[in-house]
């Protein structure tokens, strides 16, 4: 789930390697439900359906999905379709059409320890240029987690990410907006701690990134306007003019030896 501004606290949670095995756990419960997921995220399901195959999912596993009740969000997991960009509420009422893009994010906590990660799933047959937009926006996310490296800046992945962003507009023929009012964020006993992670900047500057940091890492790319608002549910938001979005997210431990991806199977 993607953070909007930097939280008040300036503390950076630093974790034992004991610690960051029981985070990778509960990042084995996010991946493992969003490969459910990916899979069931077809033509004539809804996004209700799949909130609760995700909860089922979590619950199963003896986690506790993060989201659900977090600041009174209603959902264990957040689908957003098309020109939603983040936070998109699921519903049973919100059945997905061939040609829909979806993103879905999805958090747990497993021993008091947080999870995150997302994917953009396409539903059908999507148009190229949907499809292109998914794979920049992962491109950028990859990029962002090679950048995740001990003794570099902060702002040295949000670097990492915009550059692949402007690369990946390059060899499509086309600009993409760069969502610059949400990013990432520290994790680990919360969902939401420090530092917040920008997706894009200049390089060299913020907190040195040191070994035991966790960092959910969140491009999001849109067709259009890097321009946002949030609907009137308080959660949903979309682009402002209509464009497509795509969301890819992973939770990633400096280490040592480099980055460490904790939400993958």
């Amino acid at each position: 789930m993607s953070l909007v501004s930097r939280l008040r606290g300036r503390v950076i949670e630093l974790k034992s390697d004991g610690e960051l095995d029981a985070m990778r756990a509960a990042g084995r419960v996010v991946a493992r439900t969003l490969e459910l997921l990916r899979s069931r995220a077809v033509a004539g399901v809804s996004s209700g359906e799949l909130d609760e195959l995700a909860e089922q999912s979590i619950r199963e596993a003896g986690a506790v999905p993060s989201f659900k009740g977090y600041q009174g969000y209603p959902a264990s997991i957040c689908t957003s379709v098309n020109d939603q960009v983040v936070h998109g509420i699921p519903s049973r009422r919100q059945v997905l059409r061939d040609g829909d893009l979806i993103s879905i994010d999805c958090g747990a906590i497993l021993d008091g320890w947080h999870g995150d990660a997302a994917v953009t799933v396409e539903v059908g047959d999507v148009p190229a240029a949907d499809r292109e937009l998914s794979a920049a926006c992962r491109t950028a996310l990859l990029a962002g987690i090679e950048a995740a490296r001990p003794h570099g800046r902060l702002t040295d992945i949000s670097y990492a990410i915009e550059q692949a962003c402007l690369a990946a507009a390059a060899r499509d023929g086309r600009e993409y907006g760069v969502v610059a009012n949400y990013g990432g964020h520290g994790i680990g006993t919360s969902m939401h701690m420090e530092p917040y992670v920008p997706n894009r900047g200049r390089p060299g500057r913020g907190p040195r990134l040191r070994p035991g940091m966790a960092l959910a890492i969140e491009p999001m790319l849109t067709l259009g306007t890097e321009h946002t608002e949030e609907l009137d549910d308080g959660w949903t938001v979309i682009t402002v003019d209509g464009s497509r979005a795509a969301h890819w997210e992973h939770t990633v431990a400096i280490t040592d030896e480099g980055p460490r991806v904790l939400t993958v199977l």
